[in-house]
């Protein structure tokens, strides 16, 4: 008695935010990079706009900084830190550093700073030292700290990342890939709103030193409000950005690039190209009545309404927009009885250069199921002439 059902809509735009959270394969047309390494993704949908060997491990160099932050993030959220705790600067932690050739905060020996000093010592300074301090704070020592983060990256879905030490200092095996910087940059924007816009301060004054934020696109991007460079020389120059034009933001990690001019003109370049050549359409609302009138078999209704479960956004080349084939799939008739909310199908949605994208459709309505005469009847109507129920 029951058949696959397909409709093809046109679907009407409307602005709602996609329920779904998750990270999509590209498909899509991809711009050419500099770059080694590089990755961009709509931060809403999760659709890959382009990428170039982002799976490949790589050495992060000062993004993987932004591992330590969502570690320090954390700890603030759940209350069991405060911004105006004072963290104590360990003799361990200073001379780590106070010779090298890596950014700085300058803290002192034997000092202490608050954790809202040292996170914008991290974001703002790229310090090293910030990063040690919070690190034996956090777990007693740097390499457990680093054995923390390995772990909690593993929970989050960085699924290729081994951290050596919080600052990303160049050591062996200490390793991600974009792909993953970029799943963090999301989780840090979503998970941590209260704390994200530290990361577009432009400059930071500590111990009587002024640094600026290193972050090229900060100062001449309209939108740009993240995250992080890195600098080694094993890696080349690369940064994790995120610029957010009107409802759109995107994601970028660029790494492996040759000189500071080249990352910025590069970042730029690849910014300007996703928000002009591609757009997020909004196709429905949670709840939102698909189709009017799916049949339905034996029950007291002889249709149901089917409603789309949750809202569904996807991100395109606009150049593809007029190829988008929004369908619908479901058994039908469905057999009652039928509850409200009941899934019995779904909605497809297909473009050139997209992955698809499927959301479940739900009734809209209860449907009882007939008593046995008004069954026996409906069998026969439909036996004998084909009539509904």
């Amino acid at each position: 008695m029951l058949a696959l059902f397909r409709r093809s809509l046109v679907a009407a735009l409307a602005a709602v935010p996609l329920a779904a959270f998750s990270s999509l394969p590209a498909q899509a047309q991809s711009i050419e990079t500099a770059a080694k390494q590089a990755i961009i993704i709509d931060h809403a949908s999760g659709q890959v706009l382009m990428e170039k060997n982002a799976d490949e491990l790589m050495v992060p160099s000062s993004m993987s900084k932004l591992m330590t932050v969502y570690m320090v993030f954390d700890k603030l959220k759940s209350g069991a830190w405060k911004p105006s705790d004072r963290l104590p600067v360990s003799e361990t932690a200073w001379k780590k550093h106070y010779k090298s050739e890596g950014s700085l905060m300058f803290l002192p020996v034997n000092s202490t700073a608050s954790v809202e000093e040292l996170l914008k010592g991290v974001v703002i300074q790229s310090g090293n030292d910030a990063c040690s301090v919070l690190a034996e704070a956090h777990s007693g020592t740097e390499e457990a700290f680093a054995e923390e983060e390995t772990r909690k990256a593993r929970q989050i879905g960085l699924t290729h990342s081994t951290f050596k030490n919080a600052s990303g200092w160049p050591e062996p095996g200490h390793l991600m890939t974009a792909r993953d910087l970029a799943v963090l940059s999301r989780h840090l924007i979503s998970d941590f709103p209260e704390y994200y816009p530290l990361f577009s301060q432009m400059e930071f004054v500590f111990n009587g030193i002024k640094q600026g934020n290193r972050n090229p696109l900060l100062y001449n991007t309209p939108g740009a409000d993240g995250l992080k460079t890195g600098h080694t020389e094993a890696a080349g120059y690369g940064l994790t950005a995120s610029i957010k034009r009107g409802n759109r933001r995107i994601v970028m990690i660029l790494n492996g690039m040759t000189s500071m001019k080249e990352r910025a003109e590069e970042s730029r370049r690849l910014t300007e190209w996703a928000f002009r050549e591609w757009e997020t359409y909004a196709l429905f609302k949670a709840g939102e009545e698909v189709i009017p009138d799916a049949e339905v078999w034996l029950g007291q209704a002889e249709t149901v309404p089917l409603l789309i479960k949750s809202g569904i956004e996807v991100t395109m080349q606009r150049r593809n927009r007029p190829d988008m084939k929004v369908t619908t799939i479901y058994n039908g008739p469905i057999a009652a009885p039928v509850k409200a909310g009941q899934e019995v199908g779904k909605v497809v949605i297909t473009a050139p250069g997209m992955t698809p994208v499927e959301v479940p459709m739900v009734a809209g309505a209860d449907v009882e199921k007939l008593g046995f005469a008004g069954r026996m009847s409906t069998a026969f109507k439909r036996v004998i002439w084909g009539k509904k129920g």
